[in-house]
């Protein structure tokens, strides 16, 4: 264990691992402060250049975005009362209150602290509880690799925050698109056309900047972030809490912190439960649940806590066993897989560079993270002036550059207008973006792995339920379905009842 540390950190400090950490937590922090552009669009559309480098430091850079969103996303909630990504809020509930009784500088402060507590007990808990479960996946086979990734995905869909059926809707049309390309078994091509450039399937890359990238840009730009920044300065002395407002935050950044690191390491909960869950947490607990939403330090610290440690966190099923929680991950296995890096517990022990990299980076990346967002408070309060109609253009010609270089294809820019297009529509009709990149990317695993399972066991079925581990995850996955099966059927059967028991 102490020699990967040291393996990890000799990474992390490198010139390489020191510059790519601090791009990764400035644009980061950069995409958290500017509302309505989020964390998932701006992985998307940098994506294109962890191709071109190493990917030790792929990772590193693209995780880096990934926490560094989570932390500047708290400003512009607090300033703005806009969030700058979706788990962000929460904290518009009592950090912009607090802004307005004057006291933006200890809402600020206090979100970094909570943020840097939850991040760095969610990176302990990455490297302390990653290594055993890949000891344990190393004697999966197929049937239990399969049942997880179906489990993952029902899970993801059953459990997001929109409504379950349209969620597998989603899986599903994702999973079809994953069939693109030449069968590896059968050397077969699949809805290619006859187009060469779709024989090796539909570039990540295009999909993830159509579904998540071009609709965010199109629709911040079409409305406008309405909001006016607070005019008041902010100096340092007035970020600093006194030992009574220390004292009341503590408690709530620790809870925070715990639930967060639960949630994020389930897949399909995340972030965005978590700092709902920590939020109604501590105004149950609290003695005057009434100054919630009128400026509460706890309604700022907790779910600020668990944001940043369900961030972590979720590296832990990621990197383990190699089944993303979320689209954030899924794109991470993506970039793992155009390296030539195979997801799943073989990653630890085949890459241990790559991993403890990852964690020890986690470590420098959050200090960076504290030194930008407290010092540098003026600096992100000038970026919410700048007008989003001389960014947006900025973005979309970044996009298209992106992809293009990935491949050199034409095609992948008429996909990135066509997933374009189906995301703009999806958002509209409020069904899941996420979910179909989970089942593009696991997709094929599920193919591949249920395939051979087939041939091992002569087309056998029971042995999905005579191996126990896999059973487990199969009888999880019916439990789920069936207890959303039974909720709609109890709504429809006695509707009254149901919405008062809600």
């Amino acid at each position: 264990m102490l020699e990967n540390i040291l393996l990890g950190f000799a990474v992390a400090f490198s010139l390489k691992g020191l510059f790519y950490c601090g791009v990764g937590v400035l644009l980061g922090t950069v995409v958290g402060v500017l509302p309505g552009l989020g964390s998932m669009a701006t992985l998307a559309m940098l994506m294109p250049i962890t191709y071109h480098i190493d990917s030790n430091f792929a990772v590193i850079m693209l995780a880096g975005i990934y926490y560094g969103a989570a932390y500047g996303g708290s400003t512009a909630s607090i300033l703005l009362n806009l969030p700058g990504t979706v788990t962000s809020v929460v904290t518009t509930l009592d950090g912009y209150p607090m802004a307005r009784n004057g006291k933006a500088g200890l809402a600020l402060f206090i979100t970094a602290i909570a943020s840097f507590v939850g991040s760095m007990v969610g990176a302990v808990l990455l490297a302390g509880l990653t290594v055993p479960l890949a000891s344990m996946a190393m004697r999966f086979g197929p049937q239990e690799y399969t049942a997880l990734m179906i489990f993952g995905l029902i899970a993801a869909s059953m459990l997001s925050t929109g409504q379950p059926l349209k969620s597998l809707i989603m899986v599903f049309v994702g999973m079809l698109l994953g069939l693109v390309g030449i069968d590896m078994s059968s050397g077969v091509s699949r809805y290619t056309f006859d187009l060469p450039e779709l024989f090796d399937g539909l570039s990540l890359v295009a999909i993830a900047l159509g579904l998540f990238g071009l609709p965010e840009i199109i629709t911040t730009a079409r409305g406008g972030p309405e909001g006016k920044v607070m005019d008041e300065k902010i100096s340092l002395r007035s970020m600093l809490p006194t030992k009574a407002e220390w004292k009341e935050s503590a408690g709530p950044i620790m809870r925070g912190t715990g639930i967060g690191s639960f949630f994020g390491a389930l897949p399909g909960t995340g972030g965005m439960i978590a700092t709902f869950i920590s939020y109604a947490v501590e105004k149950r607990l609290s003695k005057t649940p009434e100054k919630f939403g009128h400026g509460a330090l706890a309604g700022v610290a907790s779910p600020e806590a668990a944001n940043n440690a369900a961030v972590q966190t979720a590296f832990i099923p990621t990197m383990s066993l190699g089944i993303p929680g979320d689209a954030v991950m899924a794109m991470m296995l993506g970039v793992l897989m155009v390296h030539g890096v195979i997801p799943g517990p073989q990653v630890i022990t085949e890459h241990p560079d790559l991993f403890w990299g990852l964690v020890a980076s986690f470590v420098v990346g959050n200090v960076l993270l504290v030194l930008l967002n407290i010092p540098l408070v003026g600096l992100w309060v000038r970026l919410l002036k700048v007008p989003y109609h001389l960014l947006y253009p900025v973005m979309i010609a970044f996009v298209c550059v992106g992809i293009y270089s990935v491949r050199s294809s034409v095609l992948d820019l008429y996909i990135l207008l066509g997933a374009g297009i189906v995301g703009i529509v999806l958002k509209l009709l409020r069904f899941e973006s996420s979910t179909l990149l989970l089942g593009f990317v696991l997709g094929p695993m599920i193919e591949e792995n249920f395939r051979r399972t087939m041939t091992v066991t002569n087309g056998d079925f029971s042995s999905f339920l005579s191996r126990p581990i896999a059973a487990v995850f199969v009888f999880a996955s019916v439990a789920i379905v069936g207890f959303f099966v039974i909720r709609y059927v109890m709504r429809l059967v006695m509707p009254g009842q149901i919405q008062q028991t809600n």
